[in-house]
């Protein structure tokens, strides 16, 4: 829960970036059963990503995410190219993105942080252990680290 205006705890809204059904459920599933409270919401391509952020045509009431996990291989707009369009924009660039792709491949990691990717996490193929490593984020980016405000 990230704090309001008012001092209060509110949910971390959180934007999943991810084309594969199976792990936006797993992912859904994991947070739902945290101890924090928050909102997840998802897009399935790149562009939509965009669109969301930008708050435009369906996406226009939507709240700005306080977190991104973002999969690098996507339709229609790679995440790579997300990523850069979300860092080079000063509306966005404070938000942190967490890359969570099943690339293990050293250039995906290097252009990643070069594209100012605040971490870079490799899928398991194991579902414990994908479950445990959700569990992981979650325990980091919303209980530990201080979200920028929205």
């Amino acid at each position: 829960m990230v704090p309001n205006n008012a001092g209060q705890a509110r949910p971390v809204d959180i934007l999943l970036v991810e084309d594969n059904p199976g792990d936006v459920r797993l992912v859904r599933e994991s947070l739902h059963d945290g101890k924090v409270i928050n909102q997840m919401s998802t897009v399935t391509d790149g562009r939509e990503a965009l669109a969301y952020l930008r708050k435009e045509g369906s996406f226009a009431r939507v709240s700005r995410p306080d977190l991104i996990l973002l999969d690098l291989n996507l339709p229609r707009k790679d995440g790579r190219e997300v990523l850069a369009e979300i860092k080079s924009d000063p509306d966005l660039r404070r938000i942190p993105v967490v890359v969570i792709t099943s690339s293990q491949a050293e250039e995906d990691i290097l252009k990643s942080y070069n594209l100012h990717a605040n971490c870079y996490i490799t899928k398991p193929v194991d579902l414990n252990r994908f479950v445990q490593v959700v569990k992981s984020i979650e325990d980091f980016w919303l209980t530990i680290v201080k979200l920028p405000p929205a």
